[in-house]
C-alpha cells in the first residue's frame, strides 16, 4: 500500500512475474522462432510474425527499408462492432472519436510502410469498405503525395447485403498507390466481364480503330498538324493520298482534291472540325505499310470511314506477335494474333473468383476445418490484385502487416507455382482472441499468456495453421485437404506448394542485453531476414569468432578477420557481412577488404540506432 511504512514481501511462482518497463524506457525488438515448414528446397522462406504490427514494422525498417515491392493490407474496417482495438480498448460504434482513432492508427503504420516500399518501383494495395474509404483516400494522398492513386470497386457478393431504405451493398473498394515507375500490367481479362480474354485472342483478327480523335477537347487547333485532308478515290473508295495540314485560319473547303478523289476531314458528329489521331507523316508511312485504310465510302456525300492500327498493334506486327496473312486490294493488312496479348483491366471488378464466401470462407474451411475466421478475403482476389504488379518480378518481396488468416501469403504461393517464381511474403498479425472468446476464457480463470488462451489467438489458431496447411496439403490433424483450387491454376489442394515458411514471435529486448550480446539468439533472425531469408541461419555466437552462411557472414572477433575474409570470398551468394565492433576505423578497414557487392554492416550500433522506440509510444 502507498501509505505503508514497512515493505511487504510475498513469494510467487516465477512464471507469474511480469517485467515492467518504465513508461518511456527504450525497447528493442527481437524474434523467436516458433516452428517452420520446408518443402521448397533452397527457395527463400515466407515469414509469419506474431506481434503488434507497429513494432514489427519498426523492426522491418532495419531489415527491409526500401526493399519491399508490394504491400497488400486489409485493415480493420471500423464497423463499430468489436473487431479492432485502439490502445487496448475496443472502439464502439458510438465512440465520437471512432474515425479519428482509426485514422491515427492507420497513419502511423502507413508512415512506416512508406519507408519499406521501394521508392523507384512499388505499390501499396489497401482493401476497405464504405465505413472509411473516403477518409482512407485522403490519408493516402497525404502520406503518399508523390504516388499515383487509383481506387477499384470490387464486387465481393453479387447477392448483396440487403438494408431497408438503402441500396444493397455488393462491393468493397481497393486503393492502389503506385510509387515510382510502378504501372498496372496487362492481364488475362478486363476484370469486369468476359468480353475480352487474352488467351482467346490467339488466332483472332486484329482490331482496326477509327482515326478521328473522340475526346471532347479534340478540336481543330488543339494539336498542331493533326487537321489535314485524307483523299479517297471516288470510284474504289480506297485512300488515294494523304494531304498536308492546313493553318487554323484557312477554310478547309478551299482545299482541292486530286482528280477523281475527294477530301475526308476529321469532322465531329455535330459537324464541327476535330482532329485525326496521328500526324500526316505517320499517316503517310502507315499508308505505305498497309496500316491505314478507308471503308464504307459514300462518294455522293464525299464521306468515308478512316481506320488505322494503333502503335501497339504496329509494334506487335513488327515484333512477330501478330502475323500478316495477306492484304486487301488497297494494301491494308489482314493479320491475326499469334501471341497472347494482355488486356487492360478496368476499375470495376466483377469476377466470380472474388466472391468472399466461395473464394474466402470456403477455401479457409477446407484448409483448417472447424476453425472460423470472420470475413477472410477471397484468395483469388488477392492473387489477381498482386499479379498486376509482381508478375514480372519473380523474386518480389511482398508484405502484409494486417495478415489475419494469411490470405496474402497463400496468394503469393499460388503466383510462384504459376511461373516458378521465388517471391516471398512477410505476414504480420497479432494473437488476439475475439471479444466473446475473451469473456469465456476469463470465466474459466484464464488470462493472456496462458497456453489455452494463446492457443485460440489469431496467429496460433488461424494464420500459422493455414500457411502450414497450404504448403503441406494437409489439415492440422494430418488429413489430405479436400477440394481443388479453381480459376487461374486448377489443381488439388492436397498437392500443397513447393514453398518454405518460418513462424516467429516478436520479443522486446533491452539495449544492455543487445550490446553485451546476451540477446544474440533473438537478434539472429533479423540478421537472416535482412540477408534475404534464404539458407541456414547463424543461431549462436560462433565459437570460432566468425561464421558464414549462404547469404551473410558474421565476424565477432576482429583478430579472426583474415579467416573470415577468406570464407567470404568463397561464398558466391553472399550479400551482407555483419561486423561486431565499436571501432569505426577498423570497421571501415575491414569493409574495404570485402568482396565487391557485399554490404558491410556494423553491429550492434546499426541495430540500436534503428530500433529505438519507447514502450509508451501511442501505437
Amino acid at each position: 500500500m502507498l501509505d505503508q511504512t514497512k515493505a511487504e514481501t510475498q513469494s510467487v511462482a516465477l512464471d507469474d512475474l511480469v517485467v515492467i518497463a518504465e513508461f518511456r524506457d527504450t525497447i528493442y525488438p527481437g524474434l523467436v522462432s516458433t516452428g517452420n515448414v520446408s518443402r521448397g528446397g533452397g527457395k527463400p522462406l515466407h515469414t509469419v510474425i506474431n506481434g503488434e504490427n507497429y513494432h514489427a514494422l519498426k523492426a522491418l525498417t532495419w531489415t527491409h527499408r526500401g526493399r519491399v515491392d508490394a504491400i497488400y493490407i486489409d485493415p480493420p474496417y471500423n464497423t463499430g462492432a468489436k473487431d479492432w482495438k485502439y490502445n487496448n480498448d475496443y472502439v464502439e460504434g458510438e465512440d465520437l472519436y471512432r474515425h479519428s482513432k482509426w485514422l491515427a492508427m492507420m497513419e502511423r503504420r502507413l508512415q512506416l510502410a512508406k519507408e519499406l516500399l521501394n521508392p523507384t518501383d512499388s505499390v501499396l494495395i489497401v482493401s476497405i469498405d464504405e465505413k472509411e474509404y473516403l477518409r482512407l483516400g485522403l490519408l493516402l494522398e497525404q502520406v503518399f503525395p508523390e504516388a499515383e492513386i487509383e481506387m477499384v470497386t470490387s464486387v465481393i457478393s453479387a447477392k448483396g447485403v440487403a438494408r431497408f431504405g438503402e441500396f444493397s451493398r455488393v462491393e468493397e473498394f481497393i486503393y492502389f498507390a503506385r510509387i515510382g515507375s510502378s504501372s498496372v500490367q496487362l492481364g488475362e481479362r478486363n476484370m469486369l466481364d468476359d468480353s475480352r480474354s487474352a488467351t482467346a485472342q490467339i488466332g483472332r483478327a486484329i482490331d482496326w480503330l477509327g482515326l478521328r480523335r473522340r475526346e471532347p477537347t479534340a478540336k481543330r487547333g488543339a494539336r498542331p498538324n493533326q487537321f489535314y485532308p485524307i483523299f479517297v478515290n471516288a470510284e474504289s473508295g480506297y485512300i488515294d493520298s494523304i494531304g498536308d495540314p492546313i493553318a487554323d485560319d484557312i477554310d478547309r473547303l478551299q482545299i482541292k482534291a486530286p482528280k477523281g478523289a475527294y477530301a475526308v476531314w476529321p469532322l465531329r458528329p455535330n459537324g464541327g472540325e476535330g482532329l485525326w489521331g496521328i500526324t500526316p507523316e505517320t499517316a503517310k508511312r502507315y499508308l505505305n505499310d498497309g496500316f491505314i485504310r478507308s471503308r464504307n465510302h459514300k462518294p455522293e456525300r464525299e464521306q468515308a470511314a478512316i481506320h488505322y492500327l494503333p502503335s501497339g498493334t504496329v509494334d506487335a506486327i513488327q515484333q512477330g506477335g501478330i502475323e500478316i496473312l495477306g492484304r486487301d486490294p488497297d494494301g491494308a493488312v489482314q493479320a491475326v494474333y499469334r501471341e497472347r496479348k494482355g488486356v487492360i483491366p478496368k476499375r470495376v471488378w466483377n469476377m466470380a473468383s472474388h466472391n468472399a464466401e466461395s473464394g474466402g470462407s470456403l477455401v479457409l474451411s477446407k484448409l483448417i476445418p472447424d476453425r472460423r475466421f470472420p470475413f477472410p478475403k477471397s484468395l483469388y482476389a488477392v492473387e489477381d490484385a498482386l499479379r498486376f504488379f509482381v508478375k514480372q518480378k519473380t523474386e518480389a518481396v511482398i508484405l502484409d502487416f494486417f495478415s489475419g488468416s494469411g490470405t496474402t501469403a497463400h496468394a503469393v504461393m499460388r503466383l510462384n507455382k504459376q511461373d516458378g517464381g521465388k517471391r516471398q511474403c512477410i505476414s504480420v498479425t497479432n494473437n488476439e482472441v475475439g471479444a466473446d472468446e475473451q469473456k469465456a476464457l476469463r470465466e474459466q480463470g484464464l488470462r493472456p499468456g496462458d497456453t489455452e488462451w494463446e492457443g485460440l489467438g489469431i496467429c496460433d489458431y488461424i494464420t500459422k495453421p493455414r500457411v502450414h496447411a497450404a504448403i503441406t496439403g494437409k489439415t492440422p490433424d494430418g488429413q489430405p485437404i479436400k477440394g481443388d483450387y479453381k480459376f487461374t491454376d486448377e489443381f488439388p489442394m492436397a498437392e500443397g506448394f513447393k514453398e518454405n515458411a518460418e513462424f516467429f514471435t516478436l520479443t522486446y529486448e533491452t539495449p544492455l542485453a543487445i550490446s553485451y550480446q546476451t540477446a544474440f539468439a533473438r537478434i539472429a533472425p533479423l540478421l537472416w531476414l535482412r540477408a534475404g531469408s534464404v539458407g541456414h541461419r547463424i543461431e549462436r555466437l560462433p565459437a570460432a569468432g566468425w561464421d558464414v552462411a549462404e547469404s551473410y557472414g558474421l565476424l565477432v572477433e576482429l583478430d579472426k578477420a583474415t579467416d573470415f575474409l577468406k570464407a567470404t570470398r568463397k561464398a558466391e551468394a553472399l550479400r551482407i557481412a555483419y561486423i561486431v565492433t565499436d571501432d569505426e576505423r577498423r570497421f571501415q578497414a575491414l569493409a574495404r577488404r570485402l568482396p565487391e557487392g557485399v554490404e558491410a554492416i556494423r553491429l550492434y550500433e546499426s541495430y540500436l540506432t534503428n530500433f529505438a522506440f519507447a514502450n509508451g509510444d501511442d501505437t
